[in-house]
């Protein structure tokens, strides 16, 4: 289908063609790490003062999960306990982490009056699937099982994250409701990844890649991936999942310069048609990664608000 940017993407895209913004497949994923760390400092606007931020640790089988949480003021207390969201950070599951995500997890802190709890799960290819799968679940399961010491409301508990941590939140979504977690009152799927089989008309288009290339997808996907079979696992590709019933109410954000766009558009068309209410919100001007370049991008701000008007309605 035709994209055209929007003039303030389209610029962003331009000054990064001219910068020479090295291609991820080019480099290392140390090196592509400390570049994706560093271009935060150009895109995410001024970080919002919190209440309260703080480092966690997160118990697991194989060491400490780092973790952050954030409370905003105001936050929506009910019974002296506030509405949370865990949240987990984009990269292709190679790159990002706690800092990349900061201000991103501030922004929906403060938009939603809700505490943010944000996963630093292990990476690949150090750590390849399912390691992020399972770092995620059982955070999840181990915020909801902290709560009250946390001061959140677990049944006011939802998951949320962009493009691969988008994956991950829907993932989580399928395991809770199987009886890997916890009731779930929410799902936020930012641009979310849901098939790996890379099939929809999205992922060949060339208007579709810009910044996220359909290369680079495929570098990620190579690094996180233990070899073909892992496509078709709904841990990998939440498509897969035998049915979407039972899932908690969803928020599914996709923009139109975006190689995912097409599963993304599938799948909340698919929740939608299992019975869960789904609210989609598309970007048609937008590429991949806009949301968290508010400091460039006024519609990632919009995004923001957006997502913060659902989760006061939701949870």
């Amino acid at each position: 289908m035709p994209v055209t940017l929007d003039a303030d993407a389209a610029a962003v895209y331009k000054a990064f063609q001219e910068a020479g913004r090295p291609a991820y497949e080019t480099l290392t994923p140390a090196e592509a790490r400390a570049y994706y760390l560093a271009a935060r400092l150009v895109t995410n606007p001024e970080p919002p003062p919190l209440a309260d931020v703080r480092d966690l640790g997160i118990p697991a089988p194989h060491g400490a999960i780092p973790a952050r949480l954030y409370r905003p003021h105001p936050v929506r207390l009910v019974g002296g306990l506030a509405p949370a969201l865990v949240f987990f950070h984009g990269g292709g599951w190679v790159i990002g982490n706690l800092e990349s995500h900061d201000v991103v997890c501030r922004t929906l802190a403060q938009a939603g009056e809700l505490i943010v709890i944000s996963i630093d799960y292990r990476l690949a290819p150090e750590h390849k699937f399912p390691a992020a799968v399972d770092d995620a679940v059982t955070a999840t399961q181990w915020v909801a099982d902290s709560a009250a010491s946390l001061g959140i409301d677990a049944t006011r508990l939802s998951v949320g994250g962009d493009s691969a941590g988008g994956n991950l939140a829907a993932v989580v979504a399928i395991s809770a409701r199987d009886g890997q977690g916890p009731a779930l009152a929410g799902q936020v799927l930012i641009y979310p990844a849901t098939d790996f089989a890379m099939a929809h008309p999205s992922h060949s288009e060339p208007e579709t890649s810009v910044l996220l290339t359909h290369s680079v997808i495929r570098w990620f996907r190579d690094h996180y991936l233990t070899g073909a079979a892992d496509i078709h696992d709904w841990r990998a590709s939440p498509a897969k999942a035998e049915t979407l019933i039972g899932l908690p109410p969803a928020y599914v954000l996709t923009a139109g310069a975006d190689p995912l766009r097409d599963e993304g558009d599938e799948y909340a068309r698919r929740l939608q048609e299992a019975g869960v209410p789904v609210t989609h919100r598309n970007f048609p001007g937008q590429f991949h990664g806009f949301f968290t370049m508010g400091k460039l991008l006024q519609q990632a701000n919009v995004a923001a608000n957006d997502i913060g008007a659902w989760l006061k309605q939701t949870i």
